[in-house]
């Protein structure tokens, strides 16, 4: 019925802002509180007038559409376009517990632009703001599904979570994401590593049965894999696959 309805609506992540307006014949005080208890965001009682509806539903959806564009804005990084740490934090939980509940494999990917500093004190901030734009573009355009994420974790750092993805797939959406940064030949002449900006890639992935303790593990390791290929050389990836039993 339209009270089970909302609320499995109001269950599920990815339906639980949409909001639900009830048209009811009922009455009674104790019908009217069911509603707003599992989520309604208004009640019309029966019999409706078809103008008054019609201008309810219209208001619920403006405001909607602005509620929207504000939780847009503040999970927006400004200067990249792509998310931002804090949607990056609440996204990530989501999927933690998506992986637990299905038994799903859950990668993480951490980026880090070679050499960044030298390329800010050579080129200046300016060029150094359109670089992390030009790359945030090149990273997010190797994402092909919608539960990918891509969102700037800080300074010249990019993280990704590639749910239901094992390490095999996280490597190979990690070089498609490596080598479109360096095809797009951006010169950077104060480089260590190249002649052209590049990134280094750290890679975790937990493939086995995830618990809720092991959350905050999995970034950390991808983390320290990010520091490894930045060790070995830079413009490369390593990777590491957890087994929750040893950790």
């Amino acid at each position: 019925d339209g009270l089970e309805t909302c609320r499995r609506l109001k269950a599920l992540d990815i339906t639980r802002n949409i909001p639900v307006i009830f048209v009811t014949g009922g009455s009674r005080v104790e019908e009217e509180n069911e509603c707003w208890e599992v989520g309604a965001i208004d009640f019309v009682s029966k019999p409706i007038n078809p103008a008054t509806l019609r201008n309810r539903v219209r208001a619920h959806l403006i405001l909607k559409q602005q509620t929207d564009l504000l939780r847009l804005m503040a999970f927006r990084d400004g200067l990249t376009g792509v998310s931002n740490r804090r949607y990056f934090d609440d996204r990530y939980n989501v999927e933690w517990r998506r992986a637990q509940r299905a038994g799903s494999a859950l990668s993480v990917i951490m980026i880090d632009v070679d050499h960044f500093k030298l390329y800010n004190d050579h080129y200046g901030h300016a060029e150094g703001d359109k670089c992390l734009r030009m790359v945030a573009s090149e990273l997010n355009a190797q994402l092909n599904r919608p539960a990918d994420l891509l969102a700037r974790y800080g300074g010249e750092e990019f993280v990704c979570i590639l749910p239901d993805t094992d390490l095999n797939g996280a490597r190979i959406t990690a070089e498609r994401m490596r080598l479109s940064v360096e095809k797009i030949a951006l010169p950077h002449a104060a480089s260590l590593t190249s002649s052209c900006v590049t990134i280094s890639i750290g890679i975790a992935t937990m493939e086995d049965k995830v618990s809720e303790d092991l959350a905050p593990v999995l970034v950390d390791k991808a983390d320290e894999q990010l520091y490894i290929a930045k060790r070995s050389g830079r413009n490369r990836i390593s990777s590491e696959c957890l087994v929750s039993s040893e950790l």
